[in-house]
């Protein structure tokens, strides 16, 4: 829980330390999550990647290592969803096989379709965020990263399952 919510809030607050500290200020919270990751989810990868991340930027005193945190979650994301369809199950046949096991074969293409959507979605996020990162202000960098995505997530979540209601209806009725 507590590391969903400073991963969330994570590019507002980069945002205040920035306008406020400096880019410096922000190695401690890279610090925080990357101990945070390794001790929680156990993510000693994550962890080192944070950590690096809290160096470049408290010896270079640039914001752009700090930025491009949400990149990497997307870029992680999209391996992670991305090599499922290469060594099947899906990802999201995965999460559906655990409400109901026995899938039949339409629902299982299906969820392959939705892995492809997720990972074409981390991949566009990922290359919006590194634009903004590298091109915008941090104002629109932190509004995209840390509102935005967000919600362009929830949608394309929320759509999916009104989607996924309508095909199950059709594979009950056929």
């Amino acid at each position: 829980m507590l590391l969903g919510a400073v991963t969330l809030s994570y590019p507002v607050a980069i945002y205040f330390l920035l306008r406020e500290q400096g880019a410096r200020a922000l190695a401690l919270p890279l610090c925080l999550l990357a101990v945070l990751r390794v001790i929680f989810a156990r993510e000693w990868l994550w962890g080192a990647v944070l950590l690096a991340m809290a160096v470049v930027t408290a010896l270079t005193d640039l914001s752009l290592p700090a930025k491009f945190y949400p990149v990497a979650v997307n870029l992680g994301l999209f391996v992670l969803f991305g090599r499922s369809l290469l060594r099947p199950p899906s990802f999201v046949e995965r999460i559906a096989r655990l409400r109901e096991p026995d899938l039949p074969p339409p629902a299982v293409a299906y969820t392959r379709r939705v892995t492809m959507l997720w990972c074409v979605f981390f991949l566009v996020n990922a290359m919006i965020a590194a634009w903004l990162a590298l091109f915008s202000s941090d104002a629109s960098w932190a509004m995209y990263s840390g509102g935005i995505a967000y919600a362009c997530a929830g949608l394309l979540f929320a759509g999916e399952f009104v989607v996924r209601r309508l095909v199950r209806q059709q594979w009950n009725d056929g």
